[in-house]
């Protein structure tokens, strides 16, 4: 096992050194910082501001090559992912930024995850009767739904709940202070995460527990004595979570980055935000960072999956 993933370590670190490098040398190419300021204001000190850019290692003026081996040289030996456009240290806002996002995006990915293969291994036992063709349609009503228009039904439910039962329960604006204050603001961006995924993930699972309720071996496992839901949970579920883990290792990214929408209409600036954010104002060395964590969390995932699989699949291990 500790050979297999050391391989699979060392080619992922591989991969995420090329995909943060091209994301650096096409960020530089393609956007110039100096965007950021008004070219038609006389009131202006460009020289001043041309001066700052080129300290700052982001100027279009010096050559892409260039600025890539500064950058490089930099993170490598003092681990310093460079300063935005206005000055601020890249290596704060990620702290920050990343630190807001666990909090929100986390939980959500868990519930989602643990939701969604537990009701869609549930609904495959019962196909076709009503619980199954209910939340067949409830969860395509939910992955139909846009992000942005959930969130708000579940602010105006919210609402509707604080002012029938007189007790402000829900809060859904900022990050709020204190355990309590920060439960009640992550219930609900927590909830509108979670649901999108809990019924994707219960689509997925659906699927591939109906292929492997029929194979062989699970009516070999019913035809030696075990009951159906033994044989379903031991044997069944159990080949089923393989292909289920290669997925989520590669939605772990998006759920970081992808959380834009839930971010912004609950008010937390978090890596979602940034992420936009970065690109609006221009921002080579954000950019960068982005794509780099957002890798990182892909290729975190997907070893983690490796370790799933081998786990579960005897076969894996073997080889």
């Amino acid at each position: 096992m500790f050979p297999y993933l050391m391989r699979r370590i060392a080619n992922y670190a591989l991969l995420l050194f090329i995909a943060t490098s091209l994301a650096y040398l096409l960020a530089s190419a393609s956007l110039d910082p100096a965007n950021n300021w008004n070219r038609e204001d006389p009131s202006l000190n460009w020289d001043a501001i041309n001066a700052a850019l080129v300290q700052y290692n982001i100027s279009s003026d010096l050559p892409v090559w260039g600025r890539y081996i500064t950058w490089l040289r930099e993170v490598a030996t003092s681990w310093n992912w460079g300063v935005t456009p206005k000055g601020e240290s890249v290596n704060a806002l990620l702290a920050t930024k990343i630190a807001v996002s666990v909090r929100l995006v986390f939980l959500g990915a868990m519930i989602g995850m643990v939701g969604g293969v537990a009701l869609g291994a549930w609904t495959a036992t019962r196909q076709y009767k009503l619980s199954d063709r209910a939340i067949s349609l409830l969860a395509m009503i939910v992955i139909s739904t846009p992000a942005m228009v959930l969130a708000i039904l579940l602010q105006v439910l919210a609402v509707h709940i604080n002012r029938t039962t007189g007790y402000q329960i829900f809060e859904f604006t900022g990050e709020g202070e204190g355990f309590l204050g920060r439960a009640q603001h992550l219930l609900l961006p927590t909830l509108s995460m979670s649901l999108g995924s809990i019924a994707s993930y219960s689509r997925y699972q659906r699927n591939l527990m109906l292929d492997t309720l029929g194979a062989d071996y699970v009516r070999t496992a019913r035809a030696k004595g075990l009951r159906k839901h033994q044989a379903a949970t031991r044997h069944a579920l159990r080949t089923a979570l393989i292909p289920m883990a290669t997925y989520f290792a590669f939605a772990l990214a998006g759920l970081f980055t992808g959380a834009a929408i839930t971010e912004r209409v609950y008010g937390w600036h978090g890596m979602g935000e940034y992420s936009i954010n970065s690109i609006a104002s221009y921002d080579i060395n954000g950019v960068t960072a982005v794509v780099a964590f957002s890798g990182l969390c892909t290729l975190t995932g997907a070893l983690l999956s490796d370790v799933f699989v081998a786990i579960v699949d005897p076969r894996v291990r073997v080889s």
